[in-house]
């Protein structure tokens, strides 16, 4: 039995935060899901899954008004889904005896470094290396949800140009930050390696990549890429990291491919 089961829409980066660490720290992370629009056809729960024609009848009680990402959807969740996960939202994870649920990509994966912890320390070696990656997850929120706000606009052909100038102006403070966090040449963002700070950083900017196949979104607006050909110009060191950890064997079996694809898109 896996010691972690996550439900979310696929593919989503936030959600391989939790896979990544989980190979580090040998943890059985099992996931659920399927992409966003075929989640309005799935149960809710922790046994998630999709619904067929009569359960759908059955369940019809459980529909909920979707928000965030799935506007308006009508959305079948359960009373004990909502009960694990009061805010409603995915990724959602549940604990081995599906009870206990946990919420938020950031969470979920310090839930796998926790139940790792004697296999790899990716939440540092003492309270001030946990603290200082707390410090690095922390700033992500604040970056993570002007970005979510910034791709779902591009999703949706409701981007503006004050919608564009927050996305820019968040890329910019977060991407400075980490640049002067691997500066003079430093390896790792904390500490001598690895730690869930490097993996959150690894699939936030994998996860504003989605930028690149939305040009013409973007060119309607009169509005430019974030992401710049000259971008990585700006920001060497972190791009630069970027590129180890994408190839790295832990990260490279969800986010390499995943990347690959949208630059393909950006050359296009």
């Amino acid at each position: 039995m896996a010691a972690l089961r996550i439900f979310s829409y696929l593919p989503n980066p936030r959600v391989w935060k939790a896979t990544i660490a989980a190979r580090f720290c040998g943890v059985a992370v099992e996931v659920r899901g399927a992409s966003g629009k075929e989640l309005r056809n799935w149960l809710w729960d922790y046994d998630a899954h999709p619904l067929s024609e009569q359960e759908r009848a059955e369940f019809a009680s459980l529909a909920r008004t979707g928000k965030v990402g799935l506007t308006g959807a009508q959305l079948f969740k359960t009373d004990a889904f909502m009960a694990a996960h009061p805010f409603g939202n995915v990724p959602a994870a549940f604990g081995a005896d599906g009870k206990v649920g946990i919420f938020e990509s950031n969470s979920i994966m310090r839930a796998v470094a926790r139940l790792g912890e004697a296999t790899f320390p990716l939440y540092g070696r003492d309270a001030y290396e946990a603290s200082r990656i707390d410090s690095f997850l922390d700033v992500s929120l604040v970056f993570a949800r002007d970005s979510q706000i910034y791709l779902l606009a591009l999703s949706g052909g409701t981007v503006d140009a004050a919608i564009h100038a927050r996305a820019r102006d968040a890329f910019a403070i977060y991407a400075s930050g980490i640049e002067q966090a691997l500066s003079p040449r430093r390896g790792m963002l904390v500490g001598d390696g690895i730690s869930l700070a490097d993996i959150c950083f690894a699939a936030e900017l994998a996860l504003f990549m989605n930028e690149y196949g939305r040009s013409e979104q973007l060119d309607k607006q009169g509005l430019t890429r974030i992401l710049h050909p000259g971008v990585q110009d700006v920001y060497p060191l972190m791009f630069a990291h970027f590129a180890r950890l994408v190839a790295h064997a832990h990260f490279a079996p969800d986010l390499k491919p995943y990347v690959e694809k949208l630059r393909s898109k950006a050359a296009a």
